[in-house]
């Protein structure tokens, strides 16, 4: 009997906490606060993935997304009190209502073009902090409250409940991205993707289908920008600048563009490398400052060597990996024409 997708999809997000439960048990507070970092980073990587990879997009200011989703965390928490839960969805919300926006402006961009506009975006956004700064506190920024729970006892471990959170979060956001992708949404996004013309003659709406990856990435931009916000206990403009926009995308295309497991590689390489090179560059001396631009340097590093070496990324190494050892079964033609060959059909037919 075939084993259903979402089946798998399932026993992997099952598998991978019950790992994240042991690791953040046994671990220390410091790998606790990495659990989180990496969880987020996934988060807000495989928003860029279906829109970059899927669709065909290009984002330069998805760190603009992300400083959304932190900002309406830290107000909801700060003014109105509410629980995190609450905040955590209505910044997905108010985020994906900004990438429909976005979208519709971007429906009529191509290549550089839109990635202009979006890096206009992610440059412009953060100033924002700076002009009300009765609102949003300007270079300081706001203090984000959070807390465990009562119920976990007085002593558990602050940094082991944002690992938690943050976990359920990526886990919950990947298995919704591979139920969108593994249908008829995906399917849209790939047409669209590789040849607008043939998936217009399909039926497909070019614009809807481009504006709708829009509304899906900057959602998961706005829910790691809001877990973000408690795992640093502070919400400011410069750690939302262009620096981070152009870090998440070279996630995207370290960890294989196209694939949400790439979006797990892609995490971890930005923060393991950048905590091992801040460490040697501290143990070396090195000043603050150009111990915060060698990380930058090293992504770059990474992405030229990662895409000799496996231009479909590291989930495209693992895979090829796997085919060395795994017998593959044959290929059977799925019964449903491709868009490009329907639309052939559609214009070869006789009026």
């Amino acid at each position: 009997m075939k084993e259903h997708p979402l089946l798998r999809t399932l026993i992997g997000v099952g598998i991978t906490a019950v790992i994240v439960v042991f690791l953040s048990v046994r671990l220390n507070a410091f790998r606790d606060y990495q659990i989180a970092e990496i969880a987020t980073y996934v988060t807000a990587v495989a928003g860029l993935t279906v829109l970059t990879g899927l669709s065909g997009q290009i984002s330069l200011g998805h760190g603009a997304f992300m400083a959304i989703g932190a900002y309406t965390t830290a107000l909801l928490l700060l003014h109105l009190g509410w629980p995190f839960i609450a905040a955590l969805l209505i910044s997905g919300l108010l985020t994906a209502a900004t990438g429909a926006v976005v979208g519709i402006a971007a429906a009529r961009l191509r290549g550089p073009y839109l990635a202009g506009a979006t890096l206009m975006l992610g440059v412009a956004l953060p100033s924002i902090a700076y002009a009300y700064q009765g609102t949003f506190g300007g270079d300081q920024g706001l203090n984000v409250v959070f807390t465990a729970p009562g119920f976990l006892g007085a002593s558990f471990p602050l940094t082991r409940w944002q690992a938690w959170i943050a976990t359920a979060t990526a886990l919950v956001t990947l298995t919704l991205l591979a139920n969108l992708s593994r249908g008829r949404v995906g399917r849209n996004w790939r047409a669209v993707r590789d040849d607008e013309v043939a998936a217009a003659l399909a039926g497909i709406n070019v614009a809807a289908t481009r504006v709708l990856a829009f509304v899906v990435s900057a959602a998961c931009a706005g829910l790691a920008g809001s877990l973000l916000a408690i795992i640093t206990a502070l919400v400011a403009p410069g750690a939302y600048t262009i620096t981070l926009s152009i870090t998440l995308l070279t996630a995207a295309v370290i960890g294989g563009l196209g694939t949400l497991p790439g979006a797990i590689w892609g995490a971890l390489v930005i923060v393991l490398v950048q905590t091992y090179i801040t460490d040697v560059a501290t143990s070396h001396g090195l000043s603050a400052t150009v111990g915060a631009n060698i990380p930058i340097a090293a992504y770059g590093l990474i992405l030229i060597l990662v895409m000799l070496a496996f231009p479909q990324g590291i989930q495209g190494a693992v895979r090829r990996l796997i085919a060395l050892f795994v017998p593959q079964k044959e290929n059977i033609p799925h019964e449903e024409p491709t868009v490009r060959k329907k639309a052939h059909d559609e214009v070869s037919q006789p009026l």
